[in-house]
């Protein structure tokens, strides 16, 4: 039998590598309530999760935020950063850089070994306020969208995840 018979009756498996997937956490940072969001490294994707209650910056259930991460098997979590239109740093801004601190921090103290990233997040929620009034999922203009935010988020840090920065080398002004 020669070699290309030999070829023919035996399955030749060539696997392609496949690009390793990571489930990301997008949080839309907020004083009062915070949006979240889940994305996929492979599929590109994003999609609301749920807005969580915060109590004057800080989440009001730190071990829930905690468990989620654990739970979905998080791989990076992105921060919001509510920069000036000008890039200058706001007030919630620096407050979004010390909550993503703290919670790399929090993260750290539960050996749960996951990054921490900030990105700029300038008219999420305009847009996302937007869109689900366009879609009809909002009914009223006070509807809470901060999910559909963190959504937005992190479809802008998919398209470029270049742009984010660690929270150990963000340098607020």
């Amino acid at each position: 039998m020669s070699n290309t018979e030999n070829l023919s009756s035996e399955t030749v498996a060539t696997e392609t590598p496949r690009p390793e997937q990571t489930v990301l956490l997008g949080l839309d940072y907020g004083v009062k309530k915070m949006g979240m969001a889940l994305g996929n490294t492979v599929t590109q994707d994003a999609r609301p999760f749920d807005i969580l209650a915060m109590n004057n910056g800080q989440p009001a259930d730190w071990d829930n935020l905690l468990g989620i991460i654990d739970t979905w098997k998080i791989g990076r979590v992105i921060v919001g950063l509510p920069l000036n239109m000008d890039g200058s740093s706001s007030m919630i801004a620096k407050r979004a850089h010390k909550f993503a601190r703290r919670l790399a921090h929090r993260l750290m103290e539960q050996r749960i070994h996951v990054p921490v990233q900030l990105f700029d997040e300038r008219l999420t929620s305009v847009e996302a306020r937007e869109m689900a009034w366009e879609l009809g999922l909002i009914k009223n203009e006070r509807d809470p969208i901060d999910d559909i935010s963190a959504c937005l988020l992190l479809q802008s840090y998919l398209a470029n995840p270049d742009h984010a920065e660690d929270i150990a080398t963000y340098k607020a002004d």
